[in-house]
């Protein structure tokens, strides 16, 4: 992907961009945005008047003796995703961009965000706001400097500031005169009043045992092991992700947009299991699931959601320590924790645990990779029959893949929102088209779909860029060196727990190599039915080392060097995902590598064979039999018919491939001379697909 924004790190957007600047994300005449510096004011009609808000805010300010107050993007779980009674940064601002912050004082309303939302910014917010084209805790601090006076106070609600924004606002602020100020009750929620929409209320329900890899009663055992055997000896674990409470309990629900999670918190202890939770959503199976009706080691006791923070600050006053993970944990839980009883990693054993598969697991998180190559394959194919005819969109796409998807079996829904670029808006990290700005697809330009499902036993994502018509000498490059990135860093042997970051500079090479690169992350871990990018898995500097079980995304990409070239042209990013397996040496040793367990086809109209060393052609021989072989033939073969091509089209023209009916190009190459080169040409390059 998945290029939503994470705050764990900054960032996988997996990206090749040709461009010169800031492409616009979508084509328009003239950009309708608003107008400040006239009289009157010009706004557009998608502005928002945010005058009443302000009004009320600031009432509220007044009688908290506050000189400002801080709003930021997120949830009180540091979700990817937020739900709509969330998005408080959105309904004072006018703002819906994802990432942003605001910052209101008496006089003046601030927002802060990067410039892949700036027009946005500019469309949405009325003139009671300012844009400020900068991220980051220093220049918001700046500017509170600059504004307030010695003496001021800066309000915020601890409960959505993780514990490292409040370390770098008060670090900040400190002798300056000015005081950061924790308000418990969000000022924000009592001025939107009976207007905000109403916490989710769908049913918790028990994700059935063939989708599990181990009971709730296991996984507890296990994390209650883990804590006898740290050296600081915690009593109790605190969990603050919504995905690793839904994974403790093998329990799930719908109140994140693409994610099955619930809003919850769990304070698992040596002797106790308390879930906060509105307990109201459970059925009278999921309480009996749960052992909700005893109170011994192994009974889950129900609380009030709201109550987390009382019942931490009462459990904290005994004679306890409690361990938590500091990416996650919010600093209005981290502050009624005395430091002396404070366990502190930067994950829990929860996030960690749950990073690393089991075998079942393993098996699941596969099976949903196969069935979400149909989807994916269909509408590969169903674009080259239809771009040409001019009548396809972005948006239009993106809606028919999503169709697609929840045709299979255990489909419950996308796993985030599609990216879908044509041309230039494929160089937009974040780019999505909407029903009102997208473009048309073209045969002329090179197509990115970034897409993923949620399915009962897996998450998926898989990013393919496409070209249906002749491509440019420079596109086919960077295509292929983008795969070559790929192919290296898949088939990489590697010692066990090695970093992910020791190993990124594979991905890399074959663009440093001619002076391309690309500046953001290569790849994020995955979940079972959970997240889409689920930490801390990964090739960054904060992701764990890598371990046999866990999967991650591999996902390449280029970024000529700023000014390299002129045009605003295109966007090339692919993504598999792959399962970290023991490798097979020579000599004895503990030793990994990657298998992929994607089965989406790359384009072979993009892919210059000429680049590509004898060794990355032979590596692949293998690997490529095995997934040709693997590919659902039984659930393709109806979906063929139903889109219009012949019902056998895929796998006799695979085969057909396989006997040496396309040419060989890589005439010295021996090891792929004849059916081997064609069998890859077959399963991983989509143009071959058209030609039968």
């Amino acid at each position: 992907m998945a290029l939503a924004s994470w705050r764990c790190c900054s960032w996988l957007i997996l990206l090749c961009a040709y461009t010169w600047g800031h492409p616009k994300p979508v084509d328009l005449k003239t950009e309708d945005v608003r107008n400040c510096s006239t009289s009157p004011q010009y706004l557009p009609m998608t502005a928002v008047n945010t005058t009443a808000q302000l009004t009320a805010l600031r009432e509220q300010m007044s009688t908290r003796n506050l000189s400002a107050y801080i709003i930021p993007d997120t949830d009180a779980h540091m979700n990817e995703y937020i739900g709509e009674h969330d998005k408080r940064r959105a309904w004072i601002t006018g703002f819906t961009g994802s990432a942003g912050t605001a910052v209101v004082t008496m006089g003046k309303a601030g927002l802060w965000t990067d410039s892949r939302y700036w027009t946005q910014a500019e469309r949405e917010m009325d003139c009671n706001w300012e844009l400020h084209k900068e991220v980051g805790t220093f220049p918001i601090v700046n500017w509170l400097l600059t504004n307030i006076s010695a003496g001021g106070r800066i309000g915020f609600d601890p409960s959505l500031f993780s514990i490292g924004s409040w370390e770098s606002y008060n670090k900040s602020l400190q002798d300056s005169g000015r005081e950061l100020v924790s308000i418990t009750a969000n000022l924000v929620d009592l001025v939107w009043g009976s207007e905000r929409p109403p916490v989710p209320s769908e049913p918790i329900y028990i994700l059935q045992e063939a989708f599990t890899g181990s009971t709730w009663q296991e996984k507890v055992s296990s994390i209650r092991s883990q804590m006898q055997k740290h050296h600081k000896a915690p009593t109790a674990v605190l969990l603050s992700a919504l995905d690793e409470t839904a994974w403790l309990f093998n329990l799930r629900s719908s109140d994140i947009p693409y994610n099955p999670f619930f809003y919850s918190y769990t304070l698992l202890t040596d002797s106790s299991i308390r879930l906060f939770v509105n307990k109201s959503r459970f059925n009278s199976e999921t309480l009996h699931y749960l052992n909700s009706n005893c109170t011994g080691s192994m009974c889950v006791q129900l609380e009030d959601y709201s109550q987390v923070r009382d019942s931490v600050q009462t459990y904290a006053t005994g004679a306890v320590r409690i361990w938590i993970g500091t990416s996650y944990t919010m600093y209005g839980l981290y502050k009624v924790i005395p430091k002396e009883k404070l366990v502190a990693d930067t994950y829990s054993p929860v996030m960690v645990t749950k990073a690393v598969k089991n075998n079942k697991e393993q098996a699941l998180l596969r099976a949903s990779h196969v069935r979400d190559a149909v989807p994916m394959i269909r509408y590969l194919v169903w674009l080259e029959k239809n771009v040409p005819k001019g009548t396809v969109d972005e948006f239009s796409g993106a809606e028919l893949l999503d169709k697609f998807r929840g045709e299979e079996k255990f489909s419950s829904g996308p796993s985030f929102q599609t990216i879908s670029a044509s041309g230039l808006n494929a160089a937009l990290a974040h780019y999505s088209p909407t029903k009102e700005h997208h473009r048309k697809l073209s045969s002329d330009e090179m197509y990115l779909v970034d897409s993923g499902g949620q399915y009962w036993d897996g998450t998926t994502d898989i990013t393919r860029t496409v070209h249906w018509g002749t491509p440019s000498a420079f596109q086919k490059e960077a295509y292929t060196r983008v795969l070559i990135g790929n192919i290296d860093l898949s088939r990489l042997v590697f010692p066990a727990a090695t970093s992910g970051l020791a190993m990124e500079a594979f991905a890399r090479r074959a663009l440093w190599d001619v002076g391309l690169n690309y500046g953001h992350g290569t790849g994020h871990g995955i979940g079972n039915f959970l997240s889409v990018h689920e930490w801390p898995v990964g090739f960054q500097s904060s992701s764990i080392t890598m371990g046999k079980g866990m999967f991650t995304s591999i996902a390449t990409l280029c970024l000529p060097e700023p000014g390299y070239y002129h045009d605003r042209e295109f966007g090339i990013r692919l993504e598999d995902v792959a399962v970290v397996v023991e490798a097979k040496t020579k000599y004895p040793g503990t030793y990994l590598t990657f298998d992929v367990v994607s089965l989406v086809p790359y384009d072979r109209n993009l892919i210059d064979i000429s680049l590509l060393s004898p060794e990355q052609l032979c590596s692949l021989e293998p690997k490529l039999l095995q997934k040709c072989r693997k590919l659902p033939w039984k659930a393709l073969k109806p979906k063929a018919a139903h889109v219009g091509f012949p019902s056998n089209f895929i796998r006799s023209s695979c085969w057909a491939s396989f006997m040496g009916h396309l040419p060989v190009q890589s005439h010295n190459v021996r090891c792929l001379e004849g059916p081997a080169l064609n069998l890859m040409l077959c399963c991983h390059h989509l143009e071959f697909l058209n030609n039968f």
